[in-house]
């Protein structure tokens, strides 16, 4: 099942729609996805590695948009979807504590977790329900999670072939590398942060 999904997504690379999916889901993932666009963009970089700063700037353009969307559910919905959406990553009875921080280190936080596998929505969700500078916001926001992208086309271009060579041999593997980073980031969120 892993070996036709891991094949499907490859394809997708190919396909008409493949950026489209891909901005949908880095968009989404910036707001309430639980995803990174990673598990599409990898896949296709190493697909198309032509292309590859062309999806990285696509999922920093489009998770800067989603973010728009998240700080938009933190300022104007968060006691109903935004709250929802925290207490959904057991992140509630942080959110004190974080809206402090934000007015210390409002900057430091969104570049410095843009730029991490800590799942961005939390963070964009956050500054909306704190009142951070939007404007300040979107700028960061911009800058971090295109850095991010960035980073990671980098290696994917640099090391390419030798990446897909050890995801195709070992892609159990590397499907439950990928899932730690994933759920990494939600235990870093609930219990370090």
């Amino acid at each position: 099942m892993l070996r036709r999904l891991y094949d499907w997504t490859l394809s997708l690379a190919a396909g008409p729609r493949a950026e489209l999916a891909l901005f949908l889901v880095a968009f989404a993932e910036s707001s309430f996805f639980p995803l990174p666009p990673d598990v599409l963009s990898v896949p296709m970089t190493v697909a198309r590695p032509e292309r590859a700063y062309r999806y990285a700037l696509l999922c920093g353009v489009a998770s800067t948009l989603g973010g728009i969307a998240g700080y938009a559910i933190g300022a104007l919905l968060y006691e109903s979807l935004g709250l929802w959406i925290i207490q959904l990553y057991g992140y509630g009875d942080k959110m004190d504590a974080f809206r402090d921080a934000y007015a210390h280190y409002g900057a430091w936080i969104i570049l410095l977790k843009g730029l991490t596998p800590i799942p961005y929505k939390l963070v964009t969700i956050t500054s909306g329900f704190a009142g951070y500078d939007f404007l300040t916001f979107v700028g960061l926001s911009l800058i971090s999670r295109t850095l991010r992208f960035l980073a990671v086309a980098w290696l994917l271009k640099r090391y390419g072939e030798p990446v897909r060579e050890f995801v195709e041999k070992r892609l159990e593997l590397t499907a439950v590398i990928l899932l730690v980073v994933v759920v990494g980031g939600f235990v870093v969120v609930k219990y370090v942060v």
